[in-house]
């Protein structure tokens, strides 16, 4: 439990956010000291093309998995984030590219049309444009009722697309700004900060994945099914005491053999980590984790991870309210674990007592540290809302005094987080995470 300190996701978002505003600022500064276009308007699209360069640095931090900023805020938010910051970068590019035509058109006294036919032909603007075609392309088919619609294979294969983009966007930068190459330190300061960016993003997303997988050698022990759609698998390796993984915390789990390699599912540990072995719980929803039965005793695994802030680094009160809905009892099942014998409560909503996975562990644990145990059945409108209000202040009444933990299907969760609103809950006591890769 931490007291009398800055909140790790208070002083990570801090962080992150005058990391932004100081780069912001320093390219605000060099844009004003570099001179202006060959006329206002293309003076005005160069602001907004410097501007769609930071968004696109921007953007490839906040999806870098960098685990002091994944630990902190969280793998979920970061990607609530990307995805707005997406969008500002898809207006961004667009103004920038219509006021580069309208610029050029005033310039040479012709049509719009003209103009940026004329444009196409030159390499430099060639390469802008085919950059902003895929933005245009991923912006469309992540807009939430067609990426409904796709295969989550499909949208991350065209989501992959970016990367190209940001190459062709980056050679585009090279050939045609001004502001940058206008005084040695400013080239310095814009290489600089690509390097940063393109560094933290392979490191986290390729170097520190392959350098772990080749360290431990992840291989899985035992399968064991828990019911007819539950199976927990257990992985083990070499030095795992020196994983960084915590309570709560979920990897990305990929198993070569049983899948395609670009088939790979988020599931939390099930167990708290304890240097030897790690343990994954998981429905069976997809094709992925309805096989996951079937994984060869011996099998080679391949992992990602741990990621997510769902851990007891958030602590802030001595009492806790783990609230748990069907398979979500996995990572509340491991931070038990974690908890010492004190003020604990668990809810677990589940439609029925054999539905509710673990539930001979979570009572074991609970019972070895003197808490207590709701086991919330029924089926939604059949029963009372259990996650209303009133219903919440009488299992716990002291909930505004405790660290409310979260994990669940969508719906509940968002209906918990409401609940939790109205009760006026304080905000930094309150945990969820939702687990997905997009």
């Amino acid at each position: 439990m931490r007291t009398g300190t800055i909140p790790p996701v208070v002083a990570a978002r801090w962080a992150l956010w005058m990391f932004v505003i100081v780069n912001l600022l320093i390219v605000e500064a060099l844009f004003l000291t570099a001179g202006t276009g060959k006329n206002g308007v293309l003076t005005v699209a160069k602001f907004f093309g410097l501007h769609a360069a930071v968004l696109m640095l921007f953007q490839l931090l906040l999806v870098a998995r960098l685990p002091w900023l994944d630990r902190r805020i969280g793998m979920d938010r970061l990607t609530v984030w990307h995805r707005w910051v997406g969008f500002t970068l898809l207006w961004t590019v667009l103004t920038h590219a219509v006021l580069v035509v309208l610029g050029y058109a005033r310039l040479d006294d012709a049509s719009m049309t003209k103009t940026f036919f004329a444009l196409a032909g030159v390499p430099a603007s060639l390469l802008g444009m085919g950059a902003a075609a895929i933005i245009v392309v991923v912006a469309a088919v992540s807009a939430r009722n067609v990426r409904r619609r796709l295969r989550y294979e499909t949208w991350h294969g065209l989501h992959l697309l970016l990367y190209l983009a940001l190459g062709l966007a980056f050679v585009h930068q090279l050939q045609e700004t001004t502001t940058f190459s206008s005084s040695a330190p400013a080239m310095i300061y814009w290489w600089a900060l690509w390097l940063f960016a393109f560094g933290a993003l392979v490191t986290g997303r390729i170097v520190m994945p392959v350098w772990r997988n080749a360290y431990h050698r992840f291989e899985v022990t035992a399968v064991v099914p828990e019911s007819d759609e539950v199976v927990s698998v257990h992985v083990t390796g070499r030095h795992l005491d020196r994983l960084p993984a915590r309570a709560g915390q979920f990897c990305i789990w990929r198993f070569p053999g049983h899948n395609h390699w670009w088939l790979a599912n988020p599931f939390s540990l099930s167990a708290a980590p304890d240097g030897r072995t790690l343990r994954l719980t998981a429905k069976a929803v997809g094709s992925t984790s309805a096989g996951l039965r079937h994984i060869p005793v011996g099998s080679r695994a391949f992992v990602e991870g741990p990621y997510g802030a769902f851990t007891s680094l958030h602590r802030t009160r001595p009492g806790a309210l783990l609230i748990a809905g069907g398979v979500g009892i996995t990572p509340v099942r491991a931070l038990l674990e974690e908890e010492p014998a004190g003020d604990v409560v668990v809810l677990y909503r589940v439609r029925s007592e054999n539905d509710a996975v673990l539930v001979d562990e979570v009572r074991a644990l609970i019972a070895d540290r003197g808490g207590r145990l709701h086991l919330l059945t029924g089926r939604t409108g059949e029963t009372s809302p259990p996650f209303e209000p009133d219903s919440l202040v009488a299992l716990v009444p002291d909930i505004t005094e405790r660290d409310v933990y979260v994990c669940g299907p969508p719906a509940m969760t968002s209906t918990v987080l409401s609940t939790l609103r109205r009760l006026k809950v304080p905000h930094r006591q309150v945990h969820a995470e939702r687990f997905g890769l997009a």
